[in-house]
């Protein structure tokens, strides 16, 4: 019997195909090269975290735990938005556990939008949320952010909202650029938000890896946002531990409660054994988040040292695990052809940003490097890129 000639994959996400992502991970296993590109550690967290998730295990905490989160969990999600933020949560309605940061955004898109409406967002903006506004059927409308400082154009911001916005996207710190957001910037941002009655969803899983005596500000902090944002975070780029895919949205009671809706047939539960875990994790004294955030600094120093050496041009990032290069220096204009060359050429994988842009032309030149790494793999990695001036 023939099958039918109606693609499988629905025209929502038609030219999506494999993430820039895998699709370089995947060139790094087979070529060998140094893995720079996907943002994940090549070192666990803290030890006594580890011990935490196997002490649950062997209690048996291995079976569906509740939909909204462990109530231990939920307290400690609280308890850091409190100690970091500021902000005062109730954590039965105010907090939700989800599947990772991703799965909360994809969650807080199909649960806030319908077919025809816009959401406002930056480019570059990492791939899903691209993916995410297709599948609840909305438009993305975008702000280019351009380097070297990627400052927001308020003209730019403000042609981007229409009478079909529903909400803003905003991630801070900012991936791929490294950038974060000024107290300034999100005024702007929330004044629109505010005035156009509009909602807010904020991803700052990066928000404990800022750098330079820089300030992380939520969204959520500033005048007349924090009854209409949601805010979404992760225990992965915090603490090492991407592969155990727990995240968290909070905010007001409906919004939650509109995610949680969704979520339940998403994923419905997350991560037993890892929720008290991460729990425990979310209390580690102030030491453990400082000495992290300047572990990374070092790391991103001694990296952005070594691109330089290459012969790129480096805009040092603000915060992230990612920096963003300009190949041009090197008399290359094709930023996906060179990562796709890269392996090859010094055995080295990156990503090339333009995958991140509806503005292909701002993106093309820039590729984006990690350096959430050891520090002798990034130091291998800054030999083998100085090939290429040779």
């Amino acid at each position: 019997m023939a099958i039918q000639a109606r693609p499988f994959l629905t025209g929502k996400l038609a030219g999506f195909g494999t993430t820039i992502f895998a699709e370089m991970s995947t060139l790094a296993a087979r070529t060998g090269a140094i893995n720079l590109g996907q943002g994940f550690p090549d070192t666990d967290g803290p030890s006594e975290v580890l011990e935490a998730a196997v002490v649950a295990m062997r209690a048996g905490a291995n079976q569906y735990p509740p939909g909204p989160g462990i109530p231990e969990l939920r307290a400690a999600i609280a308890a850091h938005q409190r100690r970091f933020r500021g902000v005062e949560l109730d954590p039965d309605g105010e907090v939700l556990v989800t599947t990772g940061a991703t799965e909360a955004i994809a969650a807080a898109l199909l649960a806030f939008c319908e077919p025809g409406d816009e959401v406002v967002t930056f480019e570059p903006y990492y791939d899903s949320y691209a993916a995410c506004i297709a599948l609840a059927g909305a438009e993305r409308r975008t702000v280019v952010l351009r380097p070297p400082g990627y400052a927001i154009d308020p003209d730019a911001l403000a042609a981007a909202f229409s009478p079909r916005t529903r909400l803003v996207l905003l991630n801070s710190p900012h991936n791929p650029t490294g950038k974060v957001f000024t107290r300034e910037e999100l005024e702007l941002v929330a004044g629109h938000c505010r005035e156009r009655d509009v909602l807010a969803v904020t991803d700052e899983v990066y928000e404990h890896l800022v750098f330079d005596g820089r300030e992380h500000v939520g969204l959520a902090t500033l005048p007349g946002m924090a009854e209409r944002t949601l805010t979404i975070s992760s225990a992965g780029k915090t603490f090492s531990l991407t592969g155990w895919k727990i995240g968290w949205a909070t905010g007001p009671r409906a919004l939650v409660s509109a995610v949680q809706t969704v979520k339940q047939f998403l994923t419905y539960a997350s991560g037993a054994p890892f929720q008290p875990a991460i729990a425990h994790a979310l209390s580690l004294p102030d030491a453990y988040f400082e000495s992290f955030r300047a572990e990374l600094q070092a790391k991103r120093d001694r990296l952005c040292a070594g691109l330089e050496a290459a012969g790129l041009e480096v805009f040092r990032p603000a915060g992230t695990y990612f920096v963003t290069v300009d190949i041009r220096p090197l008399g290359e204009r094709d930023g996906h052809a060179f990562c796709l060359a890269l392996p090859e050429r010094a055995g080295v994988v990156a990503v090339p940003t333009v995958v991140f842009y509806d503005d292909k032309a701002a993106g093309r030149p820039l590729v984006r490097f990690a350096f959430c790494k050891r520090d002798e793999v990034i130091d291998e990695a800054a030999a083998r890129l100085g090939r290429l001036r040779t």
